[in-house]
Formats: structure tokens, C-alpha cells, sequence
């Protein structure tokens, strides 16, 4: 866009007590790339130090999502700039844990079928619009745009944006899947890939790749070419 790149990633491995963590997280700011920016530097470091990670995982991302967005409320940003986030920790290659806000998206191609494992906050789905309703906003969609929460903005869930705070959440959704050797590919990628592409499309576009870094630049080439004007990022861990 015309604006400088507002998305930023995570993807490394890590050794934690004992046990091989791959970290994989799409952070897709706007207003500003501050908030975003800070995800990618804070986010897996303060869901990894809450101390009920490793037994209540779920309660942890929650717990750091919630205490991260404080921090960034407080000491990052101002009224504008805020950023969506998709996270995920996969475990020993045996479990990966995922969280989102806003409307980036993960999901799980098994025996070459997709599975999306995140939930896209947008605001006319209706328990959305009822949660933004119930703190005291409003949805409206103004012609030849889409719905967005107070006439501003697009997602119903986002770190930051301080001026809607009080009418958007951070609680995130996050769910557990088992990784077994059915399992082709994770995908994580901002919603500039998502919004031109649907769960189905993107399958078939890297069916038959073995290398991460070859699918995402494929999925890239194809959101591009396909018409999208966002900025994308994309994710793509392969098992074998």
C-alpha cells in the first residue's frame, strides 16, 4: 500500500524446560506499524513467562494477550494505531496451541483437506456485532465500504486503538490441535492473502510443495496477482 509495510512476523524455534517450541505469529498493523511492531518483539515472551502455561495453556494466552494490550495501552501508542495477531505454538511437533484477534487467519491442511483453527472478528457476524453492542458501540456499514465498529473500524477484536478501547476486546479465541502424521501444513497468513483468497484456493495453490518458504512466496505471487492491494504476509510450516 501506500503506507510503509504495518505487517510483522514471527517464525523461529526455541528450547523451553525441556521441550522444542516452534514459534509462528502474523501481527497486521494499521493506523501505524508501532503496535505491531511491539508484538513481534513481546507478545511470545509474555505468553511463554505466564506461569499456568504449560498447564493451562489457553488461560496463559489469554492472561498475556490481556496484560500485553495494557502495556501497549499505556506505554506504545497513542489514540490511533492498534494490530491484529495470530499466534501459535506448536509443541514438541505434537500439539500447537493458536490464538487470533482481528482478522488474520491460521489454518490446518490434513490428507491435503483444510480446517480453518481461527475465528475471523469481523464485525457483521452477529455474536460479533452483539459483543461490540453490548460494551456500548455500534456497527454501521457505510456505503461502498465494509462494516466496521463506530464507522472506524473493520474488526470487531485488536491490540491497541485506544480511542475505541471501551467498545473492541483483546480476548482472544484460541483452540488445541493435535499434530499427527496426517498432517501436511500450517498457515498463517494477514488477512491482504485471505481477503482474495478463500481456505480452499490457498490449498490447492501449494498442493504438491514440500518447502515452507516456497508455499508462502507461491501463496504471496497468488494473492498479488489475483488483485489484493493489502500488505501479506504469509507463514507456511510443512511436516514431513
Amino acid at each position: 500500500m501506500k503506507h510503509g509495510m504495518e505487517d510483522y512476523v514471527v517464525a523461529e524455534k526455541r528450547k523451553m524446560d525441556g521441550h522444542n517450541l516452534g514459534l509462528y505469529a502474523i501481527f497486521d498493523g494499521h493506523s501505524g506499524h508501532e503496535v505491531a511492531e511491539y508484538l513481534q518483539s513481546h507478545l511470545f515472551d509474555n505468553i511463554l513467562s505466564e506461569p499456568e502455561f504449560w498447564r493451562k495453556p489457553v488461560t496463559a494466552f489469554k492472561m498475556a494477550y490481556r496484560s500485553t494490550n495494557d502495556h501497549i495501552l499505556e506505554n506504545v501508542v497513542g489514540a490511533r494505531g492498534g494490530s491484529t495477531a495470530v499466534t501459535a505454538i506448536l509443541i514438541d511437533q505434537k500439539y500447537l496451541v493458536v490464538a487470533n484477534v482481528g482478522d488474520s487467519r491460521a489454518v490446518l491442511i490434513r490428507r491435503g483437506k483444510v480446517k480453518q483453527i481461527t475465528v475471523d472478528h469481523e464485525p457483521e457476524k452477529e455474536e460479533e456485532k452483539d459483543l461490540v453492542e453490548s460494551k456500548g458501540g455500534f456497527v454501521i456499514k457505510m456505503p461502498r465500504n465494509v462494516p466496521r465498529v463506530d464507522g472506524q473500524l473493520a474488526m470487531t477484536r485488536a491490540f491497541g486503538d485506544a480511542r475505541m478501547k471501551d467498545h473492541i476486546t483483546v480476548e482472544p479465541s484460541v483452540t488445541i490441535e493435535k499434530i499427527d502424521r496426517d498432517t501436511d501444513c500450517i498457515i498463517l497468513a494477514s488477512d491482504g492473502l485471505w481477503k482474495v483468497m478463500s481456505n480452499e484456493q490457498v490449498t490447492e495453490c501449494i498442493r504438491g510443495i514440500e518447502n515452507g518458504k516456497t508455499a508462502a512466496e507461491e501463496l504471496i505471487t497468488e494473492a498479488l496477482e489475483s488483485g489484493s492491494c493489502d500488505d501479506i504476509s504469509c507463514v507456511v510450516v510443512m511436516f514431513h
